[in-house]
């Protein structure tokens, strides 16, 4: 293969991903890669390894994802890149966390934000402070976590960088709508959907359509929430997205719940369970036992119900998830007859439950 069609397939490539069209660019990018190694262009194949575990992370597969950067990162270390090796622990951090593993994706993304700062490398900076935000939303420090995504925003507000803006604004959305903050949340997610649509960012797009419809599915408006779940779920499977049209699929579960179709809800928790173990996210499993195992409850089946809740508690407990630990457990007391909500009190979380059905957020 000529250096000339190699630079091609990698550009097109490129290109796929920038638009989202993941699976297209993956076959691309792996003809570019077996292109680099063929004439021995080892700083071609770092980054055809990089890209390759972007697409695979982007989609849910994670291990392969890890396996692509890692290979990244000793080639990386072979050719004395530093900034490419943390380039590739940095999303191996981000891969880790999609695994549900926070404590090994932190310590991973703490190590490349020192190097970053070594380096003076503000976007870098920024970008991994975003990842780390991400990371401790999933381990359940949400005003932590609101913290060092406005600090990371602020860094991307400097340097001009909307689509990275973008994100943040959708991290905010999410950890405000955790930590009881749905009107706050509704507008993060609105201000954030404004600018993805205005820069054709259709993940982005996708993305905030559903942080959108999640805060109206918290503040009451079903129908809306629907609409917007509807239009993020049309985009996902647009791009071939699994990892975050997963989470789509169990906030409409909720939705119908919430309206007291039981049917649809296990219809929908049952479709993202099955996602959520194709791409072995613990986290998501867990609300789709949570789910369930409300449905059961509301259905008067007890005894399945508290098999679904036993479960999720264990697993959040063995894998460090205080937020949906404090979920399971207000579901279980709640199953005993004396509901508790000090959990999320402790989280410094606004959030209290009194009856079923439960708007989980």
């Amino acid at each position: 293969m000529e250096c000339s069609e190699i630079e091609r397939h990698f550009e097109k490539a490129e290109s796929l991903r920038q638009k989202s069209h993941y699976p297209e660019s993956l076959v691309l990018f792996k003809k570019a890669l077996a292109g680099y190694l063929s004439v021995d262009d080892r700083q071609g194949a770092l980054e055809c390894r990089l890209a390759i575990g972007d697409v695979h992370r982007m989609i849910g597969s994670y291990d392969l994802a890890v396996r692509s950067y890692g290979e990244a990162a000793n080639l990386g270390a072979e050719l004395g890149d530093k900034v490419a090796v943390a380039d590739a622990r940095m999303n191996i951090g981000l891969a880790l966390r999609g695994k549900g593993d926070w404590k090994n994706a932190l310590s991973t993304l703490k190590k490349a934000l020192v190097l970053y700062k070594k380096n003076d490398d503000i976007q870098a900076v920024a970008f991994t402070l975003w990842a780390i935000a991400g990371t401790l939303r999933i381990r359940g420090d949400i005003r932590e976590s609101i913290g060092t995504y406005k600090e990371a925003l602020r860094m991307f507000r400097l340097l001009k960088l909307k689509p990275s803006e973008g994100y943040c604004l959708c991290g905010l959305g999410g950890a405000h709508r955790i930590a009881g903050l749905f009107s706050e949340s509704l507008e993060y997610y609105m201000e954030a959907n404004r600018m993805f649509s205005a820069l054709r960012d259709v993940f982005g797009t996708a993305y905030s359509h559903c942080g959108t419809g999640n805060a109206y599915r918290m503040l009451g408006k079903y129908k809306k929430a629907l609409a917007s779940f509807g239009r993020a779920s049309t985009l996902y499977q647009k791009i071939g997205d699994r990892v975050s049209y997963s989470y789509t699929l169990w906030s409409i579960g909720t939705t119908h719940k919430m309206l007291g179709d039981f049917e649809k809800a296990r219809h929908y928790f049952k479709a993202a369970r099955s996602l959520f173990q194709k791409t072995k996210d613990p986290r998501g499993l867990i609300y789709c036992r949570l789910g369930m195992g409300e449905v059961a409850m509301l259905e008067g089946r007890k005894a399945r119900a508290e098999e679904y809740f036993e479960e999720s508690l264990k697993q959040a407990a063995a894998f460090g998830f205080k937020v949906e630990y404090c979920h399971a457990e207000m579901l279980r007391s709640y199953l005993s007859g004396k509901i508790k909500n000090g959990c999320y009190n402790r989280l410094l979380l606004k959030l209290a439950f009194d009856r079923a059905p439960f708007n989980i957020p």
